[in-house]
């Protein structure tokens, strides 16, 4: 009965990171107007499953195994782990706080290696240097590729008229790129702990979690498609192509090394790097900065936090350290708290 359950939490957790950082790597492609809603879902969620389905194998072992040892996870442990990362996603959402799902995985899995004592520190380092690389690397490519669009020679280019099919075919096939991509690296999320309790063979888990991602997609992927897409239709087309395509190259690099990276930091850290090279410093606005580390430090935290407390509580029966982890838990909601407050007390202001 425990496995049932573990599995269901493990697809509905596949199916809504398909609704939500899936589907939005056709928003420029949306926005932009070179592809129809419905057809754009389709073959994103076409895309993810290939996606999950050739490359996801690598990110599924480091979840279920590389951070804390498959003798961690049992079927009891493998249910607290994704519960707590799914709790962390829904309390976060309530909040208005955008999380990573990649760094939501992880820190709940970090959570029951704390407990056992079972943390592979050199990879959970290694993958946090990941976290503050990628986004780096996204950004500073992206103000390049800015400065090369702006020369000469390729604003002779777009002004061509044929080259307008060209580009919006490029911007089609860029956002399929980048859903293949996040098929690579987010279906380990949803199934690289039911995979490291046994629970899942990982052909299976990489099968029936690469299909729910598709599926959750299309069931719940036109609000964040139709969001993402208005959001981002003042960029060119040109631009929607170096943000797509950047973000797909760095997750695909780092999900054939199997490390698990933040998809909406990166293609966020795109799309500062386009603002940069346009308007310069101005863009680095203070609150969009604050947002970034935001997520990047609670996203863990959270869901690590949760898994910890869980596990004391439920199958140690241990209630010492969760007065200590309560704390910490009540300090990562006080600041949510604070950060919500501000942005509202800015937007009533200005």
């Amino acid at each position: 009965m425990l496995s049932i359950i573990a599995v269901i939490i493990g697809l509905f957790f596949a199916s809504n990171i398909g609704g939500s950082g899936a589907a939005a790597s056709m928003g420029i492609a949306y926005g932009s107007g070179a592809i129809k809603k419905g057809l754009a879902l389709l073959l994103c969620s076409i895309a993810v499953f290939l996606g999950a389905w050739f490359g996801g194998g690598e990110v599924v072992k480091t979840i279920g195994s590389g951070i804390v040892p498959t003798s961690t996870f049992t079927v009891s442990i493998a249910l607290i782990v994704l519960t707590a990362a799914a709790l962390a996603l829904f309390l976060a959402n309530i909040f208005g706080i955008p999380l990573s799902t990649s760094e939501v995985a992880v820190g709940a899995v970090v959570g029951a290696g704390i407990v056992y004592q079972s943390v592979y520190v050199e990879n959970l380092l290694w993958i946090m240097l990941f976290w503050l690389l990628t986004p780096l690397t996204a950004f500073l490519i992206a103000i390049v590729a800015s400065y090369l669009i702006k020369s000469r020679l390729v604003r002779r280019l777009v002004s061509i008229p044929k080259a307008v099919p060209v580009l919006t075919l490029l911007v089609v096939l860029m956002g399929l790129f980048e859903a293949f991509s996040a098929g690579m690296n987010n279906v380990a999320n949803a199934v690289g702990p039911l995979v490291g309790a046994g629970i899942l063979s990982k052909d299976n888990g990489i099968f029936w979690g690469g299909l729910f991602v598709a599926i959750g997609v299309m069931l719940l992927g036109r609000r964040v498609l139709e969001t993402n897409g208005k959001k981002i239709t003042a960029l060119k087309l040109e631009e929607g192509c170096v943000i797509s395509g950047t973000g797909a190259s760095i997750v695909t690099i780092a999900s054939i090394f199997g490390i698990p990276v933040p998809l909406t930091q990166i293609t966020t850290s795109s799309i500062i790097g386009i603002g940069f090279a346009k308007h310069g410093k101005s863009v680095l606005k203070k609150d969009i900065v604050i947002q970034l580390l935001t997520v990047w430090l609670v996203s863990p935290v959270l869901s690590m936090v949760l898994s910890y407390l869980f596990i004391q509580l439920v199958i140690e029966h241990n209630a010492y350290p969760v007065v200590a982890m309560t704390g910490v838990l009540i300090s990562v909601f006080g600041v949510l708290s604070l950060i919500k407050r501000t942005k509202h007390v800015k937007e009533e202001l200005f």
